[in-house]
């Protein structure tokens, strides 16, 4: 798939706009677990998704991580090009989740097609609009809904994801999504399995009873 393909309002740009972006948009592929993107002061520019799975987190003071939102095939990542918006100042980080090709444009080009594309303009306020939809629904989530309930239904979202009932990830890697210690995590998973819900061994958690999960996670 060309860049053109990915870009959604590609047909919305004039030709020298169409010209500039196929000048200086850049492929590149990050291998699971790089860190494409940190902090605000990392400006790398807008990233599209070509194919494979990235990670938008926030990191404490304390190192704890929690997950904010993830980034699929044809999806957009504005937060990477913050530097190129003066009222956005996000400490995002961008991971890959998985191994991930994506197109990167640069900041300074993505500023001028901001500036001269009312198309480009309203089509970065819809991205940030959504984000933010994206982020007080997670807020809603940790002040008002359990960990058992945000955990269950965590697991269901992998299960999809991966397409599978057995889950490759760690009691760590769940703590880093839901912004939690893995101690709780452990104890949380420990009380799933003595409830039949899961299965449990080193590096992996299996689906047993997915609808007492779905009953949990919707309670």
């Amino acid at each position: 798939m060309e860049f053109e393909h990915l870009f959604p309002i590609w047909d919305k740009l004039t030709v020298s706009e169409q010209k500039l972006l196929n000048q200086y948009a850049l492929r590149r592929t990050a291998v699971k677990g790089t860190l494409l993107h940190s902090g605000s002061d990392d400006c790398l520019g807008l990233f599209i998704i070509h194919t494979g799975q990235l990670r938008a987190f926030i990191l404490s003071q304390e190192g704890k991580e929690v997950t904010i939102y993830r980034l699929f095939e044809g999806d957009i990542c504005l937060f990477s090009a913050s530097c190129t918006m003066q009222s956005i100042q996000f400490d995002i980080s961008i991971e890959a989740e998985k191994d991930t090709e994506l197109w990167i444009i640069p900041p300074d080009v993505y500023k001028k097609l901001m500036d001269s594309s009312i198309a480009v303009a309203n089509y970065t306020n819809q991205i940030m609009a959504s984000r933010f939809s994206e982020v007080m629904w997670l807020i809603e989530q940790i002040m008002w809904k359990s960990f058992d309930k945000r955990l269950a239904g965590f697991l269901l979202e992998e299960s999809v994801l991966e397409e599978s009932e057995l889950l490759k990830i760690t009691h760590e890697r769940i703590a880093a999504h839901m912004g939690t210690a893995r101690e709780v995590v452990t104890r949380m998973l420990r009380y799933f399995q003595s409830e039949g819900m899961v299965v449990l061994s080193r590096g992996t958690v299996q689906i047993k009873n997915r609808k007492k999960l779905q009953m949990l996670s919707e309670q």
